[in-house]
């Protein structure tokens, strides 16, 4: 199951440069996981400031 960014984040952009698939951009002046790319490594999650990305 794909993480999720919730309103916490602060778009900061570190979970992008984290994630090794490319799963995750920018939308809105936020960022958003692609569910379908995700593979579930968790790599994004420890690195947000906010902890706004969690397993959904």
């Amino acid at each position: 199951m794909a993480y999720k960014i919730s309103d916490a984040c602060i778009n900061c952009g570190a979970c992008e440069s984290e994630c090794p698939v490319e799963a995750i951009s920018e939308k809105d002046n936020t960022r958003w996981i692609d569910a379908e790319k995700c593979q579930d490594c968790g790599a994004c999650e420890g690195v947000c400031p906010t902890e706004a990305i969690s397993a959904s």
